[in-house]
């Protein structure tokens, strides 16, 4: 005899969050994941190549466009002003293109990207360390670019080839560590258009209230308090000493120390926050 159950009266079924009953991710399957979106998000560039006009473009207008506008007032000749200029241009870039992170973040999570991200089984921050390092690239590209700008203008490092290359590594290293404060901003922020307003806003401060493109000496005393403890300010000291002698200065280790803190903190929130929204 069969007994028929009434569809009614049996028990509920409820989902169950794969990512929260799989045994956690090791090290190594969280690398092996982080590599993985990043080759998502490198694909994603190839895809839509004006998505990288910021660090192609705007490196070569502003070196350009500062050094022939401000070079004779502030320095007395182009040439002279390319040695201040050029580690200005290099922070500059480096703050503008991590921008892009959080924007493109904020776009996923809008889609539904993330949502089914959240039904596999892979570690949390693997979404979004995927594309911060995949934007490794973007950097680099950045960094190349104005320094090679800045060598046919005639600039003329003196730190010699280690320097170039600490100065370069430097600023890729910058350039990834504050992108984890926009990727946490693209997680708390409700649209790809706050996220956007809301990092020019942190971006413009940071890099016109610096040493970028003038002497502090030369700034109000009240600017210039300011200025010096600008975290962009230590950067972009730390990308001169390298380029332009070659020495490894308390600027530097300033500089890695600021970017050691600014992951230590956002990386954790933005996690936290991704696993709140998602």
């Amino acid at each position: 005899m069969t007994t028929l159950t009434d569809p009614a009266q049996a028990p509920a079924r409820s989902w169950v969050d794969p990512a929260t009953t799989a045994p956690a991710p090791t090290l190594r399957e969280t690398w092996e994941q982080t590599l993985s979106l990043a080759g998502r998000a490198l694909l994603r560039m190839r895809r839509n190549p004006e998505t990288m006009f910021d660090v192609v473009v705007q490196p070569l207008l502003f070196t350009a466009m500062f050094a022939y506008i401000f070079g004779g007032a502030i320095s007395g000749d182009v040439s002279s002003y390319l040695p201040l200029l050029i580690p200005g241009i290099l922070g500059q870039t480096a703050l503008t293109a991590c921008m892009a992170t959080g924007t493109q973040l904020r776009e996923d999570m809008d889609k539904g990207v993330f949502d089914r991200f959240r039904s596999l089984p892979i570690a949390r921050i693997a979404p979004l360390a995927g594309p911060a390092v995949a934007d490794l690239l973007r950097y680099a590209i950045a960094a190349t670019l104005t320094i090679l700008t800045g060598v046919l203008m005639g600039y003329r490092p003196g730190g010699g080839v280690l320097g170039i290359a600490g100065g370069w590594l430097l600023v890729v290293v910058a350039g990834w560590s504050l992108s984890w404060i926009f990727t946490w901003l693209g997680t708390v922020a409700r649209s790809a258009q706050a996220v956007q307003g809301i990092s020019m806003m942190i971006m413009f401060p940071l890099t016109f209230l610096s040493n970028a493109f003038v002497p502090v000496d030369t700034l109000p005393g009240w600017l210039a308090a300011f200025v010096q403890v600008n975290p962009v300010s230590h950067v972009i000291s730390a990308v001169r000493d390298l380029l332009n002698t070659g020495q490894v200065t308390g600027e530097v280790g300033i500089a890695l120390l600021g970017c050691a803190v600014v992951v230590a903190v956002f990386a954790p929130l933005a996690v936290r926050s991704y696993s709140r929204k998602v």
